[in-house]
């Protein structure tokens, strides 16, 4: 016989289950959280239980917009925003009627005709919510694209028709697959003269190691763009109005009819090798309908070794509403993606020893709260925190931790963002993304409830080295020294990849990060939102030093002064690690010569000495330090002394370990007409460039190069007059490499030790 609790619990299952269309747990968390707590208390699992959370995460996308720079993503923006009512009217994106895109809120990016900062918008298509982020093109800025990427489901990879896969294409692909994210591709601008989206395709696959196959094929290239075919469903769509938004289905022009039957063809023999359930069909030769073919681009999608590629021009507003259904059908929901989070746990054998595991992270709004802050940014109302919900709910006034900080604070205010405007909301449940104000906390925070006695906490970012630095200083010293401290406490709290230091021989302010546009862009912030003018130094290239083979060292370091001394010494050797990036410290000792009481300080030594190498006095890299033996003294020894016999020792062997400069090298890919190709590459050999790859197709060529990055400065001057204003180029870095000829660089720094010493 049932009990009463049971009796109850399975009549609200049946009203849960007849009304799941209706009820959503944002208008009732309470009663979810007591028919969560009613299912317990009778033995029955909630998992076992209809699950409210489910229809609204089925109907929700979190997507990210990534691209090569000038690729068309925040046009492409713009018109989703557009098509799905949350913008009455387009405004294009360098502003010229005086409004600019919607996602470009910056009046810098409406200027300059770039995106600077990732902006995050949320839109309703077809009854479902979709968060979107639009992302930064350019190199410098590709802390923005990580930190977006690392909290989104899935992603639109925009390719231009007529450039294809280009250098930032590939680092975008790459993050990507760091934080495991599905995409649709989606070729744009083939309204422009020589586009070719087959072309593009091919690249997909050959560069980027992605299947991928049309699911659309234009009508017409170029000026004479007039809709797409859609290969599955095998009808023509035209897009009508000023504004192409109404869509109108047809048949198939005679002319296309024979290439959307190969091309059919081909998407279906793609997905019958990468799918299991399509391929026992294809091989049995059984009928596949169109939802087998879409069913199998889903499954295939979300295990992120195929991308459906659709087309269209964002500009001409063809293709964009087709698009739209594709990240419906075919990019995962928050509830398919799985997310982990640390938690810290202690060993079985070891009460002392704690370690981190991870821990699949639920879908569900009644779990406790993990949430994870992916980007600050200063507003008028104080710090705003954007921040990635992936379980549980965050509600206004909520008492929450930060697990970096341990530090208990209240949700003051909840937002949802529209580029930069705010709604006001109550709470955020799992899958959304919002921001909070007043909050003091750091990129890359994990919120969790406070009530939650095992915290967990996201992994953090990757932050790509700097690569460039410059001296600056306010022109006005006393009016300006208070805002200039704000601005640059503020810009390294919102990009991680932006850093300040003082240099402790000139004293003067230096600043670094990923390019030129990067730096030249936070000076002109700090004039425009600050009011302080700057005196900006030359660029400064952010050289390395590493060592090329093993060589020993057997120093003794001493020091007497009445009383008690210092006495230490050791031997060793130093050698090239394998990766010639990473610095590693290793324990050689056999016996107690050396006492192991003292290693932590060795340590510290050597990692001091690599602060500042002998050669330039920049930081070294790729050296391993072996200590093999050394000498106590009873007295004298100590920690301060073996730390100073460890810095000598390394400084000792690192000048007969053939000591090299490592300079930056920049990969850089140039986009002109053809016309042009053999100036370009003339001109980057003379700047030291080593031609990796150069190609033709109809009006325009690319020409791929690896450039030390000091031979860049002033380049995007010398294009533009060696091309007529037509040329445009992207460069990132690659690797360090040794300098053929360091000695200017070794004579500037002797002189630089030499004036400091007077």
């Amino acid at each position: 016989m049932l009990s009463t609790s049971h009796v109850l619990l399975r009549k609200a299952s049946d009203a849960f289950l007849s009304h799941r269309s209706v009820i959503q747990p944002r208008a009732f968390p309470a009663i979810w959280v007591q028919f969560s707590k009613l299912s317990t208390s009778a033995g029955v699992a909630v998992h076992d239980l209809p699950d409210i959370d489910l229809d609204r995460l089925e109907k929700q996308r979190n997507i990210g917009i990534s691209a090569h720079i000038d690729s068309g993503k925040t046009t492409l923006t713009e018109r989703i925003l557009f098509y799905t009512g949350r913008i009455r009217q387009i405004h294009e994106v360098k502003g010229k009627d005086g409004v600019g895109a919607k996602m470009d809120s910056m009046d810098l990016e409406r200027e300059k005709g770039i995106t600077i900062a990732s902006a995050a918008t949320h839109a309703t298509w077809d009854g479902n919510t979709i968060n979107i982020i639009d992302t930064p093109g350019h190199v410098d800025f590709t802390i923005e694209v990580e930190r977006a990427l690392r909290v989104l489901d899935g992603a639109i990879l925009v390719l231009c028709g007529v450039s294809g896969v280009q250098s930032q294409s590939l680092t975008v692909d790459r993050q990507m697959k760091r934080y495991g994210v599905p995409r649709v591709t989606f070729i744009n601008k083939l309204d422009r003269a020589g586009s070719d989206p087959w072309r593009v395709i091919e690249q997909v696959e050959k560069k980027l190691g992605l299947r991928a196959a049309a699911i659309h094929v234009p009508i017409g290239l170029e000026s004479d763009l007039k809709g797409i075919v859609d290969i599955i469903s095998q009808e023509a769509i035209y897009f009508d109005g000023p504004n192409g938004e109404t869509l109108r289905r047809e048949a198939i022009p005679p002319e296309l009819v024979e290439l959307v039957a190969a091309r059919r063809k081909y998407l279906i023999e793609t997905l019958a090798d990468v799918d299991e359930t399509l391929g026992d069909k294809y091989l049995m030769e059984e009928h596949i309908t169109d939802d087998d073919v879409h069913e199998a681009i889903r499954r295939a999608t979300l295990q992120k070794i195929f991308s459906p590629v659709m087309m269209g021009s964002a500009l001409k507003n063809t293709g964009v509403q087709t698009l739209l259904d594709g990240i419906i059908k075919y990019l995962p929901n928050p509830a398919e993606r799985e997310n982990y989070a640390l938690e810290r746990v202690t060993r079985d054998d070891s009460s002392d020893i704690v370690e981190e595991k991870k821990k699949l992270l639920s879908s569900h709004s009644t779990e406790p709260l993990v949430s994870l802050a992916f980007k600050l940014e200063e507003s008028r109302f104080g710090q705003l925190t954007y921040l990635r919900v992936y379980q549980g709910t965050l509600r206004k006034g909520d008492l929450v931790v930060n697990t970096r900080t341990k530090k208990k604070v209240k949700v003051p205010r909840l937002v949802r963002m529209h580029s930069n405007e705010m709604e006001e909301i109550q709470e955020a449940l799992s899958g959304d993304i919002c921001a909070m104000f007043g909050l003091e906390c750091a990129s890359g925070d994990t919120f969790v409830s406070a009530s939650d006695s095992k915290p967990l906490s996201m992994e953090s970012l990757f932050v790509p080295d700097s690569v460039m630095s410059l001296a600056v200083a306010p022109k006005k010293k006393d009016a300006g020294s208070n805002n200039f401290t704000k601005a640059l406490n503020r810009f390294t709290r919102e990009d991680p990849t932006f850093r300040v230091h003082m240099d402790p021989e000139s004293k003067q302010t230096i600043i670094s990060g990923m390019g030129e546009l990067h730096l030249q862009i936070y000076v002109e912030r700090m004039l425009r939102e600050y009011n302080v003018d700057l005196e900006v130094g030359a660029p400064r290239v952010n050289y390395r030093e590493t060592v090329q083979r093993r060589a020993n060292f057997n120093y003794t370091h001493k020091k007497q002064s009445g009383g008690a001394g210092q006495f230490a010494a050791l031997e060793g050797y130093i050698e090239p690690t394998e990766d010639g990036v990473s610095v590693e410290f290793k324990n050689g000792l056999i016996g107690n010569n050396v006492p192991p009481g003292f290693l932590p300080a060795i340590e510290k030594g050597f990692r001091e000495a690599l602060e500042e190498g002998s050669l330039t006095g920049h930081r070294v890299q790729g050296v391993r330090m072996v200590v093999q033996d050394g000498k106590t003294h009873p007295v004298d020894s100590n920690e301060l002394s073996f730390r100073m016999a460890s810095i000598q020792g390394f400084r000792q062997a690192f000048m007969r370990a053939k000591a090299g400069v490592l300079e930056p090298i920049m990969k850089v890919e140039v986009e002109i007409p053809t016309e042009y190709q053999g100036t370009i590459m003339g001109g980057l050999s003379k700047r030291r460039g080593i031609i990796v790859n150069s190609s033709a197709h109809s009006e325009y060529g690319s020409v791929v190069a690896e450039v030390p990055l000091k031979m860049m400065f002033g380049y995007s001057t010398e294009l533009r007059s060696m091309t007529q204003g037509k040329g445009e180029y992207s460069m990132e870095y690659l690797q360090h490499r040794i300098l053929p000829d360091p000695d200017e660089l070794m004579s500037d720094y002797k002189e630089k030790k030499a004036a400091g010493r007077k």
